[in-house]
């Protein structure tokens, strides 16, 4: 406790020192282990103590007007006295670009402004507590709103009030700011920009800029940081992306039918919600109303196009072309986190929207560990923070990203970039730091990548359409096995995670495989006789035939209890005319095995399949970090088809034509998964 104290006393000390005075306090201690140790503390007690300021003043609604004559509107939250009148003192700025209108920000700022009452709901949030019952899931979507995730989503007030601005922007085509929604594509980018600019440049700005956001807000932060603008300092993404076609629009192919239909109609929803303010008081912008008449529902009739067009001559020009690796559009949602020069902390989860992307980002920051970081906890998407601020977890998320924003946005020396650089909740275990994820980890952290084969011969654990084994040596078989596709997937993990996480409140689905099974292939291992290590990305190679044109094929890997219950740790999905591998972003073990075999998943390149013929497929499923505890097993399960997840669009369904779809093992093209393993499991 005396420790903590004294670095909660340096770190406050050095808020108040080095700003305003330029003199160096003490250095705050190093943190240690995934909770920071008494650096963590520090920022705890700093986020949630007393703070410099007292009071918040909102300036409504401002306008901001684009290089292109374009008005965006944005809410400017400012530090204020006991008067409740704003400081003069200019201050670092924090950025949030949302297409969820600022009247969402709004009402998640209400629920926490008046302070006791925030720390009640907030408190009330994190304690809600159902392990243990058939709906554990809807206790980590409660929790993950009281560990941050409103504050980090909405306003921070204790963030503005120990001093910083924040400004919360609606991009251009929603809330309240006019121009057609162009979908974080290249206008918006340069929106983003010249957003920052601005906000550089007003008075009550010192010029350092940094970016906040969850999801959208996330993504717009990693697109805007690759163009490097001056002003911009650094980043708290929290579940962004970076290849956006292949993590949610149309993930190895199959369009997002669950997430995407919802989403965007809840965003073209809200963008025709008016600003009563300004009718009231005579001032309402109808160049507003004309931009919604002229764009009244964006890429909802892509998306008909997908699902009633039958030839893909009849396809919209905007399907192929986000499903064409060269088009501008599929450019733009191609990020590039390779550029970014800027300090960045990324927040993740293993069963999120955007699983691939985010420890590829953290991969491809050409930044040393410390100024770039990456966390990923066991969560989906609207539980976001679900398992940090508890049990030597993390600290919550909102004290991160002060702390993020003290050492690169004010210059206070809190010890965050010593922190991580990696921290990892682990599926099956606790939470660990590491030096860096997959071919970023130092050596004597790095997995070693081993095949599992594929092999007809019964394990006796699974009730599936086929119980497989999984085996560590090549084996004879010579089977073909069959899939049809099906509907088990509506109750799987992977419903779970298209849906953002809402249908993960269903333990039956979201943590247990076995009901999905049941119209699956399983393959399973001997159980491990260690604790064995999963970390990094996993590779399956599937030899497959069709009875048809084309096929879709969904794969697990799922950790395997001793009373039978298959929790899946990752997955991942192919079309099999989109089969073709893009070998520059993709990699391999030293036996020349893809570990990462991230296809193109363009029309451009598509190859329909020869019905009867062995067709070979690499399948990439996104990195992951677990450990199989004595006794438990691996898993492979197998699906032609991941409804609701995937489907593909229309032309390519009907080549499918619904068939069955086989797996045909063969001694001299095996199919096997290459999975990185620490440990000795014994296989």
């Amino acid at each position: 406790m005396k420790h903590a104290l004294r670095a909660t006393v340096a770190v406050i000390a050095a808020a108040v020192l080095v700003p305003l005075t330029g003199i160096t306090a003490a250095a705050a201690p190093t943190p240690t282990g995934p909770d920071g140790g008494a650096a963590g503390a520090a920022w705890t007690a700093a986020h949630e103590g007393a703070q410099q300021y007292p009071n918040v003043f909102i300036e409504w609604d401002v306008p901001i007007t684009m290089s292109d004559g374009t008005v965006l509107k944005g809410n400017v939250y400012r530090p204020a006295d006991a008067s409740g009148q704003p400081i003069d003192t200019p201050t670092p700025t924090v950025v949030n670009m949302t297409p969820y209108t600022k009247l969402v920000s709004n009402l998640g700022d209400s629920a926490t402004a008046i302070p006791s009452l925030s720390d009640a709901l907030l408190n009330f949030f994190r304690e809600i507590n159902l392990s243990g019952t058939p709906v554990s899931g809807l206790g980590e979507l409660i929790n993950g709103a009281g560990n941050g995730q409103i504050r980090n989503f909405t306003v921070d007030r204790q963030l503005i009030k120990s001093g910083y601005t924040q400004v919360v922007v609606d991009v251009r085509g929603t809330g309240f700011s006019q121009g057609e929604w162009d979908m974080l594509r290249g206008r918006e980018q340069a929106d983003t920009a010249e957003v920052i600019d601005w906000a550089s440049k007003q008075a009550w700005s010192n010029g350092r800029i940094g970016m906040n956001g969850v999801s959208y807000s996330g993504i717009n932060q990693v697109q805007v940081a690759q163009q490097n603008p001056p002003a911009l300092k650094a980043i708290f993404p929290v579940v962004p992306g970076s290849d956006l076609v292949n993590d949610v629009l149309a993930p190895g192919g199959g369009f997002g039918f669950n997430f995407i239909p919802l989403w965007l109609g809840a965003i073209n929803g809200l963008k025709w919600v008016p600003d009563l303010a300004s009718i009231a008081n005579g001032q309402f912008d109808f160049e507003w109303l004309r931009d919604r008449i002229d764009d009244p529902f964006t890429y909802l009739d892509v998306l008909v196009s997908a699902y009633t067009a039958q030839r893909m001559d009849d396809l919209d020009p905007r399907v192929k072309g986000l499903l064409s690796d060269s088009s501008e559009a599929r450019q733009d949602w191609l990020g590039d986190p390779g550029q970014i020069k800027v300090p960045t902390f990324v927040y993740g989860g293993w069963h999120d929207l955007f699983t691939y992307s985010e420890s590829q980002i953290y991969n491809e920051i050409p930044l040393p560990p410390g100024q770039k970081q990456l966390m990923m906890g066991n969560t989906y998407h609207v539980s976001s923070g679900a398992d940090v601020g508890r049990n030597g977890g993390p600290p919550r998320l909102d004290i991160m990203q002060r702390a993020w924003f003290d050492k690169w946005l004010k210059g206070i020396d809190n010890g965050v970039d010593s922190y991580g650089p990696v921290t990892l909740k682990e599926q099956g275990g606790g939470w660990i730091t590491q030096g860096g994820f997959g071919e970023t980890a130092p050596a004597s952290q790095r997995s070693e990548y081993r095949r599992m084969y594929l092999s007809s011969e019964r394990s006796g654990t699974a009730n599936s359409l086929h119980d497989g084994s999984l085996t560590g040596d090549a084996n004879g078989d010579t089977a073909r096995l069959t899939v049809a596709p099906g509907l088990t997937t509506l109750c799987s993990n992977d419903a779970a995670q298209a849906t953002a996480g809402v249908l993960s409140i269903i333990d039956a689905c979201a943590k247990d495989s076995r009901i999905a099974e049941t119209n699956a292939l399983t393959f399973t291992s001997a159980p491990v006789a260690e604790a064995t290590t999963i970390s990094g990305p996993i590779a399956l190679r599937l030899n497959t035939v069709q009875d048809a044109a084309d096929g879709y094929w969904t794969a697990t890997v799922n950790d395997v209890a001793p009373d039978g219950t298959s929790t899946v740790l990752t997955s991942g999905q192919l079309m099999a005319s989109l089969r073709q591998v893009d070998d520059s972003l993709s990699s391999r073990s030293a036996n020349g095995d893809y570990t990462d075999p991230r296809a193109y998943t363009s029309l451009d390149r598509r190859q329909q399949t020869v019905p009867g013929e062995v067709t070979t497929l690499d399948i990439a499923l996104s990195g992951t970090q677990a450990v199989l505890k004595p006794g438990h097993r691996l898993r492979v399960d197998i699906f032609a088809g991941n409804f609701p997840k995937g489907l593909p669009i229309m032309p390519m369904l009907l080549d499918t034509g619904l068939k069955p779809q086989h797996v045909q093992l063969d001694p001299n093209r095996p199919s096997f998964v290459n999975i990185p393993v620490r440990g000795n499991p014994g296989w």
